[in-house]
């Protein structure tokens, strides 16, 4: 069967901390084990216990990442406490000359270059599909949104791992992705109010079908 057109379109995915994007794509790469793919990306940092070159990162020397840079080999990177971190075009390219569909999920490539450094998570994030859109690379952009900030509210303090003030910065900065969110920045939203519906939106956009998506709700509770 021919790949729908948006197939061939790498698929980027962004949306605040604790809004279900893991578990979302824990469900897709389950149920399609074959057809998706993550970019690995390049850091300057040293492997940590267990982490192998070219699966977790490429590990390269600040000389050799600087290299690419000039080389303009990043579709988006940032520094963070010393090290560099970088997707790159060639990365995405493997995915899809394996006939996979390559997806970018913006939160879990910065959230190891900051954690826990929360402040610096926002700048990151947003800095990494500002990036994206200066590029050639035409990807979907999809923004999986909250019902709202008190649904969002709860999911993080139902983890259990996050403190008060983690908690308040976390939703500080789902503010400002959100607000960036209704400038219009993405193609599609999908609002997770409900875990099998939406799941089943994000499995036809990962598809490369076309939706009409959700309406951003006004999330200023």
């Amino acid at each position: 069967m021919t790949p729908r057109p948006d197939f061939l379109r790498p698929l980027v995915l962004s949306g605040p901390s604790g809004v279900g994007k893991s578990t979302l794509l824990q469900r897709l790469f389950a149920e399609f084990p074959d057809k998706f793919g993550f970019s690995v990306s390049h850091t300057t940092r040293n492997p940590r216990p267990g982490e192998v070159d070219g699966r977790e990162y490429h590990f390269v020397t600040p000389e050799k990442f600087k290299e690419l840079l000039q080389q303009n080999a990043f579709i988006e990177h940032a520094q963070f406490s010393g090290n560099f971190y970088g997707t790159s075009f060639e990365t995405v390219r493997q995915v899809q000359q394996q006939g996979r569909r390559c997806i970018l999920d913006i939160e879990a490539q910065v959230a190891s270059y900051t954690r826990p450094h929360i402040i610096s998570f926002l700048n990151l994030k947003l800095q990494g599909v500002r990036q994206i859109k200066k590029t050639n690379l035409d990807p979907v952009y999809l923004f999986i949104s909250p019902p709202s900030m008190a649904a969002l509210r709860a999911r993080l303090q139902k983890r259990g791992t996050e403190t008060e003030a983690s908690v308040q910065k976390r939703l500080a900065t789902a503010l400002s992705e959100i607000q960036y969110a209704k400038e219009g920045a993405h193609d599609l939203v999908i609002v997770n109010d409900d875990l099998d519906r939406a799941y089943e939106l994000f499995r036809k956009v990962a598809q490369g079908e076309q939706i009409a998506g959700d309406t951003l709700p006004p999330l200023d509770d």
